[in-house]
C-alpha cells in the first residue's frame, strides 16, 4: 500500500498536533516512536481517515482520506491500544462477525472465516467465550483477529503490547512479523521494531528522524537520555 502525506497539518482548536508533515510510506514494516504527546496517535488515525487534515492532503492507495474515508477504512485496519474500545458485542464470534455482515460478506461464509482467523492466531478456543471475561492479552488478540478477518491491505497498531504479558507479547510480535499485510506500528516497545524496514521518530507533531531501526532507535534513545 502506498501512503502519502503532503503538507499535512492537524489542529484541534488552537492546538497544532501535526505540523506540515510530508512523507511517503511504502515499506512492509514501519515503526513510529516518540514521547507521549508527540503526535503519534493522531498520525495513526490520519492513515485510515479517523482524523482528517486541517491542511494538506493524505492519500492511501491513491484515495484522499478526506473524501474516501469509508473506502479507506476497508483497506486500512486499526488495532487500538485498549481493545475494550474495539470489542462491542458480548461473544467473541459475534463481535468478529459484525464487521463482515456490514460489508456484505455472504452469511454462510462468515462462521468459517471467523473461526479460521481465530485458529490462525492460535486462539480458536475463544470463539464462544464472553468478550468481557477475556484477559487483557486475549482481548488484544481478539481485537487483532477482528481486524484481520476483514482482510485489509494495511494494519495500523497503536501501542499493541501495552496490556500483554511476555508470552502474548512474543505471540503478537510473531503474528505481526508473519502478516502479509503492511503494518504501521506505534510503540514504546523498542525491541518490537527489530528487523523492521523503517522507523519514524516523532516530536512535537513533526518527523524528526527517519531511518532503519538500527539507526533510528539509538538516535531516539540518546535524545531521550
Amino acid at each position: 500500500m502506498h501512503i502519502s502525506l503532503d503538507g499535512v497539518t492537524v489542529r484541534f482548536g488552537p492546538r497544532t498536533v501535526l505540523d506540515a508533515l510530508s512523507v511517503e510510506l511504502t515499506e512492509r514494516r514501519i515503526g513510529v516512536i516518540g514521547a507521549n504527546g508527540s503526535g503519534k496517535s493522531t498520525f495513526a488515525r490520519l492513515l485510515n481517515g479517523l482524523v482528517r487534515p486541517s491542511e494538506g492532503t493524505a492519500r492511501v492507495g491513491g484515495h484522499d482520506t478526506a473524501k474516501d474515508a469509508r473506502r479507506i477504512r476497508r483497506q486500512v485496519g486499526f488495532v487500538f491500544q485498549n481493545p475494550d474500545n474495539q470489542i462491542v458485542l458480548p461473544l467473541v464470534e459475534e463481535d468478529m462477525a459484525f464487521g463482515l455482515r456490514n460489508t456484505g460478506v455472504p452469511r454462510k461464509e462468515i462462521p468459517d472465516r471467523v473461526r479460521g482467523q481465530l485458529a490462525h492466531l492460535g486462539i480458536g478456543a475463544l470463539a464462544d467465550r464472553p468478550s468481557h471475561a477475556l484477559s487483557g492479552g486475549e482481548k488484544q488478540l481478539v481485537a487483532l483477529a477482528a481486524v484481520l478477518v476483514m482482510r485489509p491491505e494495511t494494519v495500523v497498531f497503536d501501542e499493541p503490547t501495552t496490556l500483554l504479558d511476555l508470552r502474548n507479547r512474543n505471540l503478537l510480535r510473531s503474528v505481526i512479523d508473519a502478516m502479509p499485510q503492511q503494518a504501521v506500528v506505534l510503540t514504546h516497545d523498542l525491541d518490537l521494531l527489530t528487523g523492521y524496514d523503517r522507523v519514524l521518530v516523532m516530536e512535537q507533531g513533526r518527523i524528526v528522524h527517519d531511518g532503519p531501526p538500527g539507526t533510528a532507535v539509538p538516535w531516539y534513545v540518546e535524545r531521550c537520555s
